[in-house]
């Protein structure tokens, strides 16, 4: 919001300097991004007539003029040729600056001396216009300085509103806070201009259909109407506030809502069937086409102005191409109303249509305000000679504003504050800022006014005494009570661990969507009636890739996993933290559970020292054994699962620590990885982390160093191979006893030496004492007894 400095000042006497102004304002919640001076550049550009206008003898499109400047007559050769004899116009003599830094010359035109220039707006910085000179009004003195003429002495603050901050869209808004910031007295005239003796309301009728959508439609009659340029000063505001000048009508409706913060839209009375205005919402199948030219097609959502045959306008948004005011209008139709704010940022966002209307009405407009804005319009189309203005206005206005009534406690702005406010302090800032507080007993009854949606309650008051007040005058304190040091809870110790430790592993964190896509649940070959297929859906989604919440983790690195597979991304390690939604019974609201997904694919690098490995299963269990060890979960035990539709049914398990079973560990079912354009071998794993959380951690304790060494011995047994490796080596540790320090799976065989349906598992005991060396026949005894144990449990022979 560009604000000029000037105008504000027919509002508010402000008297102290504009970068001054601009820190009180930034103070007190109106942020002022930078001070703009438009004339800074130019100096020396005075008035002056046009006293002779004759040919150059030398060139077709060049003239030769003779200026008085008060002082003295200069010959100035221009190729502008919008302007005649007698014409008063800014000139730049020898030695003048304009905008940009361009120093005036003495110059030579085919061979015709020209000792100054006729400025067009562009040069003085107070338009766009190039096409001609500036043409200054009628009875501008001559031989003054042009800079206040021209409003080049006026500063512009540009402004940085929060959303809720719509009423400081306009003028008079600013002007509000400025008064009251500064304690000053506030000047808001009331329009008034004569009416013809046209009765509006027997020409104009206004309806609307749903008031929920339109709160107030105000229309006004101008007739006699002729189109044609504003006057200069009309055009300089606009200029000044970022708004290009289109013509005398449409001027007035923009300049009207830059100074009110009303936005208003003029029709062309004579396009309006039977002056019947309609207010509706769109209907199947219904187009327009607005004023930039393009056809819109409509939705029901969409609010409209119509008439009885056709739309006309988009409320809020844009007008109609056939209803605009042009040369031949004679009679307008003058729109001021208040729309639904969420109906018009709904509308803008669907069409793509952005303007300085729309903003306004998204961030809602002062219904109180539309009767006002539309007579200041009028006044100013009398004032300037556009039209006459028919008596009357035709206001439809279904359910008036009635202001809602806020209880403030002294004592409650003391102690948000921490600093005492007097009670005639608080008062007046209220009264300043237009709540009209009446006092009542130790509080006081303040009425909202209609122009402040932001205010609801009585915290908001207490922000408004505040920052009037002063948010500077707050004393520093420091904090007092009871503190406590900060530490993590169990879950968020937990989950900082994990990351440290998967990281170190190789994988990389990701960060998801927790929405998702309901078919991704048949992309898992999930049943119909499984329990994950209930989910919370979204009221509003994005799209339907996003529609519900997401009731299992790992699909969404599956999709990570294919976006890079599509990318000539072959191998990746990849884990997330996030939660899941599973839908309640018995609540609205989902229970979210935190879980942990990994998902691998590919190989691991290769170096000079070491080859590539598979990202398998193996692979991807061992990463969940060290993240088990390192968080002082102890060892964990994988039981074998067939009934997990998403995965293999014969490279999946169960992760389980103790008697709690965790999650799921697997190779992605072929169709999963179909489904998903992904290559065959690709894991998975979820794990639940409350569980986690909720288990009992092994503590962490220091062993000494063995005083005495160990004895390694390897043995080799043909077993079955329906019996898990897991089982056998509970077994052995069990029949070595407590002498037995290390187990390890070194080497698994299937050959012709082997009978067929075995196997043959070699595993390294290490054995060790802490009180002596052991001897050989003590550890002979100790492996004759684990050779026993597995002949007798899986009827195991001992290898040669």
């Amino acid at each position: 919001m560009r604000v000029s400095l000037n105008w504000l000042k027919e509002f508010v006497d402000i008297r102290i300097p504009a970068g001054e102004l601009a820190e009180r304002l930034t103070l007190a919640g109106v942020a002022v991004d930078r001070v703009d001076e438009p004339g800074k550049d130019v100096s020396g550009v005075v008035t002056g007539k046009i006293v002779e206008v004759r040919p150059h003898p030398n060139a077709d499109r060049l003239v030769i003029t003779r200026v008085n400047t008060g002082t003295e007559e200069l010959q100035i050769v221009t190729g502008a040729t919008n302007f005649q004899a007698g014409d008063i116009v800014p000139v730049a003599p020898v030695g003048a600056t304009l905008a940009g830094g361009l120093v005036i010359r003495r110059a030579k035109f085919r061979g015709v001396e020209s000792w100054g220039m006729l400025c067009a707006a562009d040069e003085l910085g107070v338009g766009e216009d190039h096409e001609g000179i500036l043409i200054l009004p009628p009875g501008t003195p001559v031989g003054v300085d042009a800079g206040p003429i021209l409003g080049l002495d006026d500063q512009i603050l540009e402004l940085d509103l929060t959303p809720n901050r719509g009423d400081c869209l306009s003028i008079r808004g600013v002007a509000r806070e400025v008064a009251a910031i500064l304690n000053l007295p506030l000047k808001m005239p009331e329009p008034v201009f004569p009416e013809s003796a046209t009765n509006a309301a027997e020409l104009v009728r206004v309806d609307i259909e749903d008031p929920g959508l339109c709160g107030r439609y105000v229309a006004r009659l101008i007739e006699d109407v002729r189109v044609g340029p504003s006057p200069l000063w009309l055009q300089r505001r606009l200029f000044a506030a970022g708004m290009r000048p289109i013509n005398n009508i449409v001027d007035i409706t923009n300049y009207v809502m830059l100074e009110w913060g009303q936005p208003q839209h003029a029709f062309d009375y004579n396009t309006v069937q039977d002056g019947h205005v309609i207010v509706r919402n769109a209907r199947p199948g219904e187009t327009l086409v607005t004023l930039d030219g393009q056809e819109r097609r409509l939705t029901p959502e969409m609010l409209l102005i119509t008439d009885p045959g056709r739309v006309i306008g988009i409320a809020g948004v844009m007008g109609g191409l056939d209803s605009e005011v042009t040369a031949g209008t004679r009679r307008v139709l003058l729109e001021s109303a208040y729309f639904n704010p969420v109906s018009i940022r709904r509308t803008s966002k669907a069409l793509g249509l952005r303007s300085e209307a729309s903003t306004r009405f998204e961030k809602g407009v002062d219904p109180e305000g539309c009767l006002r804005a539309a007579d200041r319009a009028a006044e100013l189309m009398h004032e300037i000679g556009a039209g006459r203005v028919a008596t009357g206005a035709v206001d439809a206005y279904p359910e008036p504003y009635t202001p809602k009534t806020i209880v403030l406690r002294p004592e409650r702005v003391e102690q948000i504050l921490g600093l005492p406010v007097p009670r005639q302090e608080i008062q007046g800032i209220l009264e300043r800022l237009g709540f009209e507080p009446r006092e009542a007993e130790d509080r006081f009854l303040a009425s909202v006014p209609s122009h402040r949606f932001d205010v609801a309650r009585e915290i908001d008051l207490i922000e408004e005494v505040a920052r009037i007040y002063g948010y500077d005058r707050v004393p520093q304190t420091l904090p007092f009570g009871v503190t406590t040091a900060g530490v993590r809870t169990p879950a968020q110790t937990l989950e900082a661990n994990l990351k440290r430790i998967l990281t170190a592993c190789g994988l990389t964190e990701v960060i998801t969507y927790t929405f998702t896509n309901p078919k991704v649940f048949d992309r898992l070959r999930l049943p119909e009636d499984s329990g994950r297929r209930r989910t919370v859906r979204l009221r509003n989604p994005l799209s339907e890739d996003q529609a519900v919440m997401r009731t299992l983790l790992y699909p969404c690195l599956l999709e990570v996993l294919a976006r890079n597979y599509q990318r000539r991304t072959t191998s990746a390690a990849l884990f997330e933290i996030g939660r899941i939604y599973l839908s309640r019974e018995d609540s609205a609201l989902p229970e979210e559970r935190l879980t942990l997904a990994l998902a691998l694919m590919g190989r691991t690098s290769a170096g000079w020292r070491h080859k590539d490995e598979p990202l398998d299963f193996f692979y991807l269990k061992g990463v969940l054994e060290v993240a088990a060890c390192r968080t002082g979960l102890g060892p964990l035990t994988f039981v074998p699962e067939g009934d997990e539709p998403a995965f293999h049914p014969g490279r999946t398990a169960r992760v389980l620590a103790g008697e709690t079973v965790l999650g799921i560990l697997g190779e992605v079912h072929p169709e999963v990885l179909e489904a998903y354009d992904l290559p065959r071998g690709v894991v998975a794993a979820e794990i639940d982390m409350e569980r986690l959380v909720s288990m009992e951690k092994q503590i962490t304790r220091f062993t000494p160093l063995p005083r005495f060494p160990s004895v390694e011995r390897d043995l080799a047994f043909v077993i079955r191979k329906d019996f898990p490796v897991e089982e056998v080596t509970a077994v052995i540790r069990k029949a070595a006893g407590e002498l037995l320090r290390e187990l390890r799976l070194f080497d698994v065989y299937e050959g012709r030496q082997i009978r067929e349906g075995c196997r043959s598992l070699g595993f390294s005991l290490s054995f060790r004492a802490e009180d002596r060396t052991l001897t050989d026949e003590e550890v002979g005894q100790h492996l004759e007894e684990v050779i026993r144990a597995l002949e007798q449990t899986f009827g195991a022979e001992l290898r040669a």
